[in-house]
């Protein structure tokens, strides 16, 4: 169907140019990489670029602005919202993170920006309407793009449930239809971007996941949407082959998206760390792809010396920091400094805290979080979700800006008494969360063996649990409400809220234990995961324990 703005038989030319999963990256880094001065400085020679060339560029987020530094996160990230209206976003899609802090402290953000925040997915219960504009509509060069919002369903259990009780977020692919069935009564656009927040998993094998852009482009009816700008699951998307994207992507490489039921899909990583740039003609209805690139934002590598030292070189051209983006942020970053730097103590040793280890393994950073919880709440053991810690403490001086980066979202201290018997249910299902997912949990004074779906050789302190005696144990405000899928534990007898933040209680733990050394709070595979092949063994093992046992079990009963 072609609409009123196209002319039949006209090629137009048109760019996308895309970022995700800032997570709070508006100030550059120690080695002066990424940071919106730079972007700001990029982001204008790319659209210049495009408009010489007979284009329109859009400028487009994926999402998840907030959370991850904390001088963004201070300031509720005013700082980047206001840095990116000095760029020139376009629009936004909400990310799962927008929804950390209460709905006021979003709506505070939506009046800041000059672009909009889309969500087509996200209802009120209680009216059944709409919570967000769920598209925008823009002309490039003659050309009609309409610009659809969708948030992964993963959001009513990954961010903190108990700001979220009159939100429900719907399916995004029944939701693209219906909304896109709307927009092409009221609009038609020649072209339809999907902006989502849903994450890309090569091949459609999104794992513990909600279903992400690869499964959404093949769900819908082909000619549905056009293109997806995805973010949520921190990808540089480009493929290697089909259905297989290049692993560990590296500053410079040729870079070629998706292609699935034929629409494009994009991505660039997270923090700001590259732009992506698609290059699109459109003719008669037809949309070609002419080029793509990821171009890194100041992104560096270390290079040894001939005399032992180290010197960090950017990949590609260095990008100068564009002036008025400067002089826009440094009073915040200034601001939030004051504050972030006071010194809190010491490590010896790196303490694990990166997505592909407390994602999938118990860390000496899960030690030392969830034993300053057992301590502050009396606790016998602690349990909570590997997405909770976002990053690792390095060896030296710790200051509260690291802690904070560690764990930024605020959540509180609780614990909850529970019977033995509780205790086997509830780690029946917190045990056997799949690893590569927020969930996955890391333990404190407790030892199991999971098989997927049951948990045995229950341990408290090294002694085997009792069904009916009580433990306390210790975990946060976000896991205790249902997060991450965890069994809800606000609403059990006896349930207690410290009202003290976990970062503040991991900052008394060090004050009182520096310097801490990360070889005190090593795992001692206390928490052991069957394989496949184990739990085959192991029930062959007890069918053949059953099938001898059968005639001794006649034979005593034939004697007695």
């Amino acid at each position: 169907m072609l609409s009123q703005a196209a002319v039949p038989d006209r090629t137009y030319r048109f760019s996308i140019l895309h970022t995700n999963d800032e997570h709070g990256h508006f100030w550059f880094n120690d080695q002066g990489e990424y940071g919106l001065a730079a972007q700001k400085t990029l982001m204008d020679t790319l659209r210049y670029d495009i408009q010489a060339k007979g284009g329109g560029a859009l400028i487009l987020s994926a999402g998840d602005v907030n959370t991850g530094v904390p001088e963004s996160d201070e300031l509720d990230a005013e700082p980047d919202i206001r840095g990116m209206n000095l760029i020139g976003y376009d629009a936004m899609t909400l990310g799962k993170n927008e929804f950390d802090k209460p709905l006021d402290v979003l709506r505070k953000q939506e009046k800041w920006a000059k672009f909009p925040f889309l969500a087509a997915n996200v209802y009120q219960k209680s009216s059944g309407q709409r919570m967000f504009k769920p598209w925008a509509v823009f002309k490039r060069m003659g050309l009609k793009i309409a610009v659809l919002g969708l948030i992964t369903p993963d959001t009513a259990r990954l961010s903190n449930p108990a700001g979220l009780n009159d939100i429900e977020f719907r399916d995004p692919i029944s939701e693209a239809q219906k909304a896109v069935a709307e927009l092409r009564a009221s609009e038609k656009p020649d072209v339809i971007v999907a902006l989502t927040h849903l994450g890309y998993y090569a091949d459609g094998k999104h794992g513990s996941n909600a279903p992400g852009d690869v499964t959404l482009a093949r769900s819908l009816p082909k000619g549905t949407i056009d293109m997806i700008v995805g973010g949520h699951s921190h990808d540089a998307v480009c493929m290697e082959k089909e259905n297989v994207s290049v692993k560990n992507y590296q500053p410079g490489q040729p870079c070629q998206p998706d292609k699935q039921n034929g629409v494009w899909i994009m991505q660039a990583d997270k923090w700001g760390k590259y732009v992506g740039r698609g290059d699109f003609t459109y003719r008669n209805g037809e949309i070609s792809l002419e080029s793509y690139q990821l171009v890194s934002v100041n992104l560096k590598h270390k290079i040894k010396n001939m005399d032992g030292s180290e010197t960090w070189l950017t990949w590609q051209e260095a990008i100068p920091k564009n002036t008025a983006m400067m002089k826009l942020l440094m009073p915040y970053q200034k601001r939030a400094e004051t504050k972030l730097k006071i010194n809190v103590g010491s490590a010896e040793g790196v303490f694990e805290g990166e997505n592909e280890k407390v994602r999938f393994e118990q860390t000496n950073l899960g030690q030392l979080i969830l034993r300053a919880q057992m301590a502050h709440t009396h606790a016998d053991f602690a349990v909570m979700s590997g997405g909770g810690i976002r990053t690792s403490l390095k060896p030296g001086k710790l200051t509260w800006r690291d802690l904070l980066q560690v764990q930024p979202f605020g959540n509180q201290v609780v614990s909850v008494p529970l019977t033995g018997a509780e205790i086997k249910k509830y780690l029946a299902v917190v045990a056997n969360l799949k690893p590569d997912s927020g969930g996955f949990a890391q333990f404190a004074n407790v030892s199991l063996v999971a098989d997927g779906s049951t948990v045995s050789d229950v341990q408290i302190n090294g002694q085997p649990i009792d069904d009916k005696q009580t433990y306390r144990m210790a975990t946060n405000s976000f896991n205790a409400a249902g997060g991450d899928g965890y069994p809800r534990l606000d609403n059990h007898a006896g349930y207690v809220n410290s009202g003290d933040v976990d970062a503040q209680v991991l900052r008394a733990w060090i004050n009182a234990h520096s310097p801490i050394k990360a070889s005190d709070y090593m795992p001692e595979d206390e928490i052991i995961h069957l394989t496949e092949s184990q739990i085959k063994a192991r029930d062959k093992a007890a069918e053949k324990s059953r099938k001898r046992s059968y005639p001794k079990m006649i034979l005593a009963w034939i004697w007695s």
